[in-house]
């Protein structure tokens, strides 16, 4: 035993050197514009694609703008076109109200990184005459923002996360030893998911974006650190009934291995479930998520047995447990829970129920249509004040224009039908193969809810002509909002009928895994209705995008369900000794510290997401950390086990188990 831990610590140590630098390096495989997301089948993609025809191809519009209120000078639109000499930029376009403001149009080539040449434009912007507002905005823009937002992933959010668990480790265990050895197995099983997301993706085989990548390095840091408390704390138990360390260690390995392992693969099967998804984006993170997971069980199980049989007792200086102690877990708090549990069973789960059915009740209230993509951003961006300046001054689409695809004979026809309320203006701007490629010109921004429904109008009216399709950055925005409504419907039951299947293989009963999932289902709706107030009277977010509900879904009762293997798993064992009742009020006392320990690690790691400054972020952060907290004190803690007291010896139906 002693020789295998050395090995196997060595060949961790080996590989977490080389697979290390990888968790900084995903930055440099993941894409962050969202018209890549969507599927062939999309109009706006059907568009994008034909517009490879045209001239134009398919540049990414930027949109340098100027405002002077006072009336702008010849100096200033000289000053302008010199700015945007070296791109393929359009004359200088005056605004047709008044005199204070111009734009020029750059297009930009997506093969070239549009960051850079967005920065590029900005710094050559600053020496901009006195009193002259110079903003970059546009599409290319606001992708160059989002990129740069995305930065804070490869090291703010991992000192963060580290901290926070570090921390919370601290109080838990009172040792300086072990918390190091915890971060140690999370920060492999990040490296080692790292590389294999950056093979991947390098290669095409899956998308990464910003999103998953910050929810990768929460996700494993998280699952790492819950995994290790629930090894490490039956460690601890064993070394208080036997003496040699490496006994204890297999006999930890043994009894955890099961609901470890239980709850890797639902999360992993669950998250999995995404690549049903019609966008891209979602199904990137199925995989990306299964790596994460599938990689920190992998350290749970390998490197951390090896560090705790080479270091024993020695993990926990100085409140080391002692051979023969008593076992602390059944007095104390848990104790005490566990007696009222006994006591009143039914009152306790009913009272539970009536309070997640009170959040619940505010469900409706979740504004889950989507956002304009000008929201996206909760600190000041200059893409978002440069659209705002353009918009005071010219039509909101101006520089970012619908684009329509139609048969050249069609043109005329398209062009008058296509003067919906919502359009300034419609022309042709070039022909090939027997299309033509007509602008629309939108009155509204175009990230905006009216230049959507504007664009819903221009779709309706245009249906009627063959081979007529309506695409750009509004239309691209529209069709990402259908597509994950669909996900949606389509995702939920697929994941719902998953851990069934999981849940009634692990507990060998159909009734006590109905039971889990509806707990969980129903704290998933408490958590959605807080949020929705939350998010509505207290943040004052003007929405969230559809996909938001998906993922906080599929990481709450993939998540959540976790803290029910826990606890159900060691009932289960207990109850094989003490019959249900007794077997439940064990489990409970001797799982509840460590449970409540690992939802609180998650929930911490999760919120840590929220110094990024993405809404999207933002609110899956609130939504999987304030869930979590409400499957750990409440449904594990009261709900499930007054529930399996009530129900008793018929809960493990059809099994004999009683």
């Amino acid at each position: 035993m002693r020789v295998l831990a050395g090995v196997l610590l060595v060949v961790w140590l080996a590989l977490g050197g080389f697979t290390g630098p990888y968790a900084g390096k995903l930055s440099e495989v993941a894409e962050n514009d969202g018209s890549a997301f969507l599927p062939n089948s999309a109009e706006s993609t059907q568009v994008a694609e034909l517009q490879k025809k045209f001239q134009r191809e398919n540049a990414i519009p930027a949109i340098v703008v100027i405002e002077r209120t006072s009336g702008l000078t010849e100096e200033d639109k000289r000053y302008l076109a010199d700015q945007t000499k070296g791109f393929q930029a359009s004359p200088v376009i005056p605004s047709p109200n008044d005199d204070q403001a111009a734009q020029v149009v750059v297009l930009l080539d997506p093969a070239k990184d549009v960051k850079d040449s967005i920065f590029q434009l900005r710094d050559g912007t600053r020496d901009a005459p006195q009193g002259l507002t110079v903003l970059v905005t546009g599409p290319a823009a606001q992708v160059a923002d989002l990129v740069e937002a995305f930065g804070g992933i490869d090291g703010l959010l991992l000192i963060v996360a580290g901290s926070v668990v570090a921390l919370i480790l601290l109080v838990v265990y009172r040792s300086p030893l072990l918390p190091v050895v915890v971060l140690v197995s999370a920060v492999f099983a990040l490296g080692l998911a790292s590389f294999v997301v950056y093979l991947l993706a390098k290669n095409d085989v899956l998308t990464l974006n910003g999103q998953s990548q910050g929810i990768l390095s929460i996700l494993v840091f998280g699952a790492a650190t819950d995994y290790a408390l629930l090894l490490v704390s039956r460690f601890r138990e064993e070394l208080r009934d036997t003496e040699d360390r490496f006994a204890s260690v297999r006999t930890a390995w043994r009894g955890t291995i099961e609901p470890i392992a239980a709850s890797a693969g639902t999360v992993i099967l669950g998250v999995l479930c995404l690549l049903f998804s019609d966008l891209d984006s979602n199904k990137g993170l199925g995989p990306v998520a299964a790596i994460g997971i599938g990689a920190a069980l992998l350290t749970t199980m390998t490197f951390l047995p090896a560090a705790l049989a080479l270091l024993g007792r020695g993990a926990f200086w100085p409140f080391a447990p002692k051979f023969g102690s008593k076992h602390p877990e059944t007095s104390g708090l848990w104790g005490r829970v566990a007696t009222l549990v006994r006591r009143r069973p039914r009152a306790i789960w009913i009272v539970t129920t009536l309070v997640l059915l009170a959040g619940a009740a505010f469900l409706p209230q979740l504004k889950a249509s989507g956002t304009a993509q000008s929201d996206v951003f909760l600190t000041p961006v200059e893409s978002v004040a440069g659209q705002e300046l353009l918009s005071r001054h010219f039509p909101g689409g101006t520089g970012s224009p619908t684009v329509i695809i139609a048969a050249e004979d069609k043109a005329a026809e398209v062009v008058q039908k296509s003067k919906v309320d919502g359009v300034a203006e419609v022309r042709p701007s070039g022909t090939a193969d027997g299309l033509v490629r007509i602008e629309a010109t939108l009155k509204d921004a175009p990230d905006s809810d009216a230049a959507v429904e504007t664009v819903q109008r221009l779709r309706a009216a245009v249906d009627g002509i063959d081979a007529t399709l309506v695409g750009g950055p509004t239309a691209t925005l529209l069709d990402t909002r259908t597509t994950s409504e669909h996900d949606r419907m389509l995702i939920i039951p697929i994941v719902l009928v998953v851990i069934f299947l999981i849940l009634a293989l692990l507990l060998r009963s159909l009734l006590a895994p109905l039971l889990l999932i509806a707990t969980v289902v129903l704290s998933f709706a408490a958590t959605m209705g807080v949020s929705a107030l939350v998010f509505n009277h207290i943040l004052g977010f003007p929405g969230a995008d559809p996909v938001v509900p998906l993922f906080g879904f599929v990481f709450l009762v993939a998540l959540g369900i976790d803290y029910n293997i826990f606890l159900m798993t060691r009932v289960r064992e207990e109850t094989q000794q003490l019959g249900t009742v007794e077997g439940t009020l064990r489990g409970l006392s001797l799982t509840g510290g460590v449970i409540t320990s690992a939802g609180v690690v998650l929930a911490a790691t999760f919120a840590a997401l929220a110094v990024l400054p993405i809404l999207f972020l933002t609110q899956i952060a609130f939504i999987v950390a304030f869930g979590v907290l409400l499957d750990t004190l409440l449904v594990r803690s009261l709900l499930v086990p007054a529930l399996s007291v009530d129900v008793g010896g018929r809960i493990w139906w059809p099994s004999k188990l009683r």
